[in-house]
C-alpha cells in the first residue's frame, strides 16, 4: 500500500510540475532578462510577474508531493511516473497555453503511457521508500552531475536563441536530478535518524543544485519555446534521477531475463518519448 501511495503522489507531482512550468514560462517571458551576475535583481524581476509567482507556488506544491513520493517509493519508480507528466504537458500546452501539438507529439504521449504500463507490470514486489545508499557512489554521482550541469549553465552562448534555451533547460534538468538524488538521501536519513537526519551535507547539495537550476530554468524559458525547454528539462531530470536511484540506492530491477528486458525497454520508451514529444511546437507568448 505504501508503494501505491508513493506512486499516486508522484502522479500529482507530475501534473503540478507541468502546470507550474507553463505558468513560469508565461511570467519569465514578460520579466527582465535573467542574469547570473545579478541574481537578486533577476529574482525580483521574475517574482514581479504574477504568472511566474503563481507558477512558483504551484511548483512548491509539486515539490511537496515529490518529497512525499520519495519517502514512500524507490527513486527510479518515482521519476519514471513523473516522466509520464509529458502526457499532462502536451494536453495543457495545447488546450490552455496556446501551443499546437502535432501527430509526432501525440505519438510521444502514447510511448510514455506504454512505457509506464510496462514498467508497472515488470516491477518487483515490495521495495520501500527508505533505502540505504553507497556513500562513495553518492559522492561520485552528485559531484559529476553537479559539475556537468554547472558547466553547461556557465558556458558561453551555444548556438541560436532557441538552442541555447534548450541547453539551459537540459542543464536545469540535470541539476534538478542532482537535487532529487540528494533529497532522496535526506528522506533516507530522516527515516533512520529522525530530525537529526536533516543535518547532512546532502542538504547543502540539494540547496545549491536547486538554486542554480532555478536561474538556469528561468533563463531557458526566456530564451526558448515552452514545450521543448520544459520537455528537455523533464527528460534530463528523469535520466539523472533514475540513474541515481539504480546506481546509488540500488533500486530493484527484475531478477529474471524477461523482466529485465521489459523494464529496460520501459525506461527506454519513457525517455524516448521525452525526446520525441517536443518537435516543432510554437507556444504563444503571453503577457502579464
Amino acid at each position: 500500500m505504501t508503494l501505491q501511495v508513493g506512486i499516486l503522489l508522484a502522479f500529482l507531482c507530475a501534473f503540478a510540475t507541468n502546470v507550474g512550468f507553463l505558468l513560469k514560462h508565461r511570467g519569465a517571458c514578460a520579466a527582465p532578462d535573467v542574469s547570473l551576475t545579478h541574481p537578486v535583481r533577476s529574482a525580483v524581476g521574475l517574482f514581479r510577474s504574477k504568472w511566474f509567482t503563481a507558477g512558483m507556488l504551484v511548483a512548491t506544491g509539486a515539490w511537496g508531493f515529490h518529497v512525499g513520493a520519495l519517502a514512500l517509493a524507490p527513486l527510479s519508480v518515482v521519476q519514471a511516473v513523473i516522466a509520464g507528466g509529458l502526457v499532462f504537458l502536451t494536453v495543457l500546452a495545447e488546450r490552455f497555453f496556446g501551443c499546437t501539438v502535432g501527430t509526432r507529439q501525440w505519438a510521444g504521449v502514447g510511448l510514455t503511457a506504454l512505457g509506464l504500463v510496462l514498467l508497472a507490470a515488470s516491477l518487483p514486489h515490495g521495495g520501500g521508500g527508505h533505502a540505504s545508499y553507497s556513500m562513495a557512489w553518492m559522492i561520485a554521482f552528485e559531484s559529476a552531475l553537479l559539475a556537468l550541469g554547472t558547466s553547461l549553465v556557465l558556458s558561453p552562448q551555444l548556438g541560436s536563441r532557441e538552442h541555447h534555451g534548450a541547453m539551459l533547460g537540459t542543464a536545469a534538468g540535470i541539476l534538478f536530478g542532482v537535487s532529487d538524488v540528494a533529497l532522496k538521501a535526506l528522506t533516507t536519513s530522516v527515516g533512520s535518524d529522525g530530525f537529526l537526519g536533516v543535518l547532512s551535507p546532502w542538504l547543502a547539495t540539494c540547496v545549491i543544485a536547486s538554486v542554480i537550476a532555478f536561474y538556469a530554468s528561468a533563463r531557458g524559458l526566456q530564451k526558448g519555446e515552452a514545450v521543448p525547454v520544459i520537455t528537455l528539462t523533464s527528460a534530463a531530470a528523469n535520466v539523472s534521477a533514475i540513474s541515481g536511484g539504480i546506481l546509488v540506492f540500488g533500486d530493484p530491477m527484475p531478477s529474471d531475463p524477461l523482466g529485465i528486458a521489459i523494464q529496460s525497454f520501459a525506461f527506454v520508451l519513457v525517455i524516448a518519448a521525452a525526446a520525441l514529444t517536443p518537435a516543432p511546437l510554437r507556444a504563444a507568448r503571453a503577457t502579464t
